[in-house]
């Protein structure tokens, strides 16, 4: 029997958080009373993070582990995790903790209310200063360029319609851009505040400063594609 949700979670040096983000995974998707599965891909993690899922998947036939050759990034990670998963539903998540599993049943039922994106709003960030006016900033400039309506784009804490998922093309850094991408295709999308926890263990595994440049060049890019994309109505066609 297929899985009706997908769980999928990239992972680069995540050794210290990996069993504890697997166990409270495990825990609120078996209490939705639905098949699923768990895909956690590792980006080329040079810690224990690996052996730590071999030795996971050992009792747990639900969860799948995807290995890359080298770090290819969260775009290739999630790419990787949309195009094997099985479920109706893709459920994705940062692999730190910061995202709380607990919310997940909460973005199901309203993704059940026929939305194709449920989309996760960190309202009250645990995250140092610094980092939170970065991206109180990014999000006020991309929101401005995009009209896109949502207030956190990077959060990871998502529920995706796997069948319009799999429509969208991915393209390096447009997993930031997703619920932008949604809204060119006509994809029905809603953001629900979600918890956001501090760092437990380990550290971020990005430069705030040169992500930021990337995201503005990756930003103008999504703004032409929605500048560009085509708009038409059949009237009607002779047979």
């Amino acid at each position: 029997m297929d899985p009706l949700y997908s769980v999928v979670v990239p992972l680069k040096d995540e050794e210290a958080n990996v069993e504890e983000l697997i166990c409270q995974t495990e825990k609120v998707m078996k209490g939705l009373g639905a098949p699923f599965e768990m895909i956690c891909i590792d980006d080329g993690s040079k810690d224990g993070t690996l052996l730590k899922l071999q030795y996971l998947k050992k009792e747990r036939p639900w969860l799948r582990v995807i290995i890359f050759e080298k770090n290819f990034g969260q775009s290739s990670a999630f790419d990787a995790g949309f195009k094997a998963a099985k479920g109706e539903a893709v459920i994705t998540m940062d692999g730190d903790l910061q995202n709380d599993p607990a919310d997940i049943p909460r973005l199901i039922e309203v993704y059940r209310e026929g939305f194709d994106l449920v989309s996760g709003w960190r309202k009250d960030r645990k995250d140092p200063l610094s980092k939170k006016i970065i991206s109180k900033c990014a999000n006020f400039i991309r929101s401005r360029f995009l009209q896109d309506g949502i207030n956190d784009t990077g959060c990871s804490l998502k529920v995706y319609r796997r069948e319009s998922l799999l429509s969208i093309k991915m393209f390096n850094g447009m997993h930031r851009f997703l619920p932008a991408l949604f809204k060119i295709e006509g994809f029905k999308v809603v953001q629900v505040p979600v918890s956001h926890r501090e760092r437990k263990a380990g550290k971020t595994k990005y430069n705030i400063f040169n992500r930021s440049l990337n995201t503005l060049s990756d930003l103008f890019a999504v703004s032409w594609m929605r500048k560009r994309h085509l708009g038409y109505c059949v009237k009607n066609e002779i047979k």
